[in-house]
C-alpha cells in the first residue's frame, strides 16, 4: 500500500525541472506556497540562468538536506571559446589537466569562501561544435563549478573561454529521465487538480523520502518492540536487529536507515563500540496530533 498524500507531503522530495530565471529559493519557496507547507529546502543551490534538476524536500524532508547535497552532478551546456580551436586540441588539454582530481578557486560572485580546494572531474567532454561555441557533458563531484569549469580551461588553452549554457542533468539520486521530474508548470497543475478534489497527479510526482534514503545508504531493520525506545534517542544495540546482520559489510561512520517493518524510525551513524551499533543523527518521531 503506498502513501498517503498527508504522508507525501510531510516526508517527501520533488524533482522539479528549474526554468532560466528564478534562483533555486524562489522556486522551493514557491513550492512551499503552493501546497501550503511549514517548509521546503532545495538539495544543491542552481545559478538562476541555469536549468534542470533540483530536488525538492518538503517538510521533515528538509531534515535530510545534509545527506544529499553533497553527491556528483551530471551537466550538459554550451561554452564559447574566445579564438577558434579544433575539438582535439580541447580534448587533449582536458585530459590532461581537467580529469580526476582538480584544483579549483570558487567564482568571484559565489556564496562560499574564495579559497582554493580540491574537486574530482569523473568525466568531460565535448559533444559537439559549431563555430567557436562548443556542446559539452561533464560528471563532478558535488561543489564543483562548472562556470569556472569552462573558464579555467579557456585560460589554459591561451584563447579564453566563458559558458553560455548549463543544465543539471542529475543530483546524485535524482535525474532528468526520473518518471517524477516534473516542471513548474505540470506540478502547478496538479496543485490545482488536488484543490478540486483529484490528488493522483500530485501522488505520483512526489518521492517518500524512506525509498530516496534506501537509494543512498544500507537498510537495518529492528524489532518492533524497540521503537518507543528509539524514538527517545537511545542508540541501536546489535541486541535490537530484527534479523542477524554481517557487521563486516558496515564501515565505521557510516550512516544507515533504520526501519522497523516499512516505518523508517531515523538515520544512524555507526560506532560499533562493543554492544552498540549506532547511534542516531535523526529521529523521525510521530507527529502529535
Amino acid at each position: 500500500m503506498g502513501k498517503s498524500i498527508d504522508e507525501l507531503l510531510e516526508f517527501g522530495i520533488l524533482n522539479i525541472d528549474k526554468s532560466s530565471g528564478p534562483t533555486s529559493f524562489n522556486v522551493s519557496d514557491f513550492v512551499r506556497k503552493k501546497l501550503k507547507l511549514r517548509k521546503t529546502s532545495h538539495f544543491g543551490t542552481l545559478d538562476p540562468k541555469v536549468t534542470g534538476v533540483l530536488p525538492i524536500a518538503l517538510n521533515r524532508g528538509c531534515k535530510l538536506t545534509g545527506f544529499f547535497i553533497g553527491h556528483d552532478k551530471e551537466y550538459v551546456g554550451i561554452m564559447r571559446m574566445h579564438e577558434e580551436v579544433s575539438i582535439e586540441k580541447i580534448e587533449k588539454v582536458i585530459k590532461e589537466k581537467f580529469l580526476g582530481k582538480i584544483r579549483q578557486t570558487p567564482p568571484v560572485k559565489s556564496r562560499v569562501k574564495r579559497e582554493e580546494r580540491t574537486r574530482e572531474v569523473y568525466e568531460f567532454e565535448i559533444l559537439e561544435k559549431e563555430g567557436n561555441d562548443f556542446l559539452f557533458r561533464a560528471k563532478v563531484e558535488g561543489g564543483t563549478y562548472i562556470r569556472k569549469l569552462c573558464d579555467d580551461l579557456g585560460n589554459e588553452l591561451g584563447i579564453g573561454a566563458h559558458m553560455l549554457e548549463l543544465r543539471r542533468v542529475s543530483a546524485g539520486i535524482f535525474s532528468e529521465k526520473d518518471l517524477e521530474f516534473v516542471s513548474l508548470y505540470e506540478f502547478e497543475k496538479a496543485v490545482d487538480d488536488f484543490e478540486e478534489g483529484n490528488e493522483e497527479p500530485l501522488k505520483k510526482m512526489i518521492i517518500p523520502a524512506e525509498e530516496a534514503l534506501q537509494k543512498i545508504m544500507k537498510k537495518v531493520e529492528v524489532k518492533k518492540s524497540e521503537i518507543k525506545r528509539l524514538f527517545t534517542g537511545k542508540p541501536i544495540f546489535i541486541s535490537d536487529f530484527l534479523k542477524e546482520e554481517n557487521l563486516k559489510k558496515f564501515q565505521h561512520s557510516e550512516n544507515v536507515c533504520v526501519f522497523s517493518g516499512s516505518k523508517l524510525i531515523g538515520i544512524y551513524k555507526i560506532v560499533l563500540e562493543r554492544e552498540i551499533f549506532a547511534k542516531p543523527e535523526f529521529v523521525l518521531q510521530d507527529i502529535k496530533n
